[in-house]
């Protein structure tokens, strides 16, 4: 509340927004670190629930993806301040007040699928400016244009860290700042100001099983960093936790890559915000051609390749061209 009150020119209504959000991020940091998360994060009981939509593989919805998303949808709801809100957990965006400023956007427990070995999660937001030009047309084409905005036209983004402790990383556009949640008082602290990801790192995260499956630009950069054979001249290190949000963390606090070449990740819940919240601390992020911001989102739910990180490792990466993994035999989507 002290850093919102303090940033220079913050419209007063989007800084209730953010108050909401991370009100509802301590409830489900909260709510991971009960017995009963692991208890019910076994999907096998959820999936035979009659009431639920039969999905599969590893994308099927488990019972506190559910739980988070509704104590989100709720959260800004209840701020007067949210239009529409769109989440990776539902098909359709959801229009809820015709007065709200500002759009909301969320992956609301990336990596749920690691909970019950204690692997951290996630939950990934961005939030946009309502469109006013579009107000007078229907609900369900105004919605859909609110939420399919260029991620350059962010006006706030973040994330949530479960892990050792409860970490939120947030821009309004006036930097990247990383706040801990003291669990003594109940309150995020800001800890670690104005954060910049290091212009080069000697670190890349990638599921490096998948070697034999990438195109040769990609093989090429990795075996030349692995090498020492880089523009870097030392050898880079993989670490790899398979958890979206742990991996950009640490990626923003030590410096080097992290990606994903597959079509795999979504542009509006996750490239998007993660895009704008890198870029704000000095760090770059595209999906191998093009700086993901500029992409124009023409499905909800669109999936691209993601690389983001340190500056000058993002710009290397690049310059090897055929880097984006368009074949994916043996494996789902």
């Amino acid at each position: 509340m002290a850093y919102l009150g303090s940033s220079s020119g913050l419209d007063e209504n989007l800084a209730i927004v953010i108050l909401h959000l991370q009100g509802a991020v301590k409830e489900i940091a909260a709510l991971l670190a009960s017995p009963e998360a692991i208890l019910s994060s076994d999907s096998t009981s959820f999936s035979s629930s009659p009431s639920v939509a039969p999905s599969s593989g590893r994308d099927a919805p488990k019972p506190l993806d559910i739980i988070s998303n509704e104590l989100l949808k709720k959260s800004l709801e209840s701020s007067r301040k949210v239009a529409v809100v769109a989440s990776e957990e539902e098909d359709l965006p959801v229009w809820i007040n015709d007065h709200g400023p500002f759009v909301a956007v969320f992956d609301p427990l990336d990596g749920s699928r690691n909970i019950d070995a204690s692997i951290p999660t996630g939950t990934i937001f961005g939030i946009y400016r309502r469109l006013e030009e579009a107000d007078k047309l229907p609900v369900e084409e105004k919605a859909q244009l609110n939420v399919l905005q260029c991620g350059s036209r962010l006006v706030a983004s973040g994330y949530a860290l479960y892990s050792s402790a409860t970490i939120l990383c947030l821009t309004v556009g006036q930097g990247t700042q990383i706040f801990m949640l003291d669990r003594s008082c109940g309150e995020f602290k800001l800890v670690k100001p104005d954060v910049k990801v290091p212009e080069r790192g000697q670190i890349y995260s990638v599921n490096d099983a998948r070697y034999f499956d990438w195109p040769q630009g990609l093989r090429r950069y990795i075996d030349d960093i692995r090498r020492g054979k880089g523009q870097f001249p030392k050898k880079y290190s993989a670490r790899y936790v398979c958890s979206l949000v742990a991996d950009v963390h640490r990626t923003i606090l030590y410096g080097g890559i992290a990606m994903n070449p597959r079509s795999h990740l979504r542009l509006v819940y996750e490239g998007n915000p993660l895009g704008f919240l890198v870029e704000d601390a000095g760090g770059k992020a595209c999906d191998g051609k093009r700086r993901i911001l500029d992409i124009q989102p023409v499905e909800l739910h669109q999936r691209l390749p993601l690389f983001l990180g340190s500056s000058e490792d993002v710009l290397e990466l690049e310059t090897y061209g055929d880097v984006q993994q368009v074949v994916n035999p043996g494996y789902e989507v």
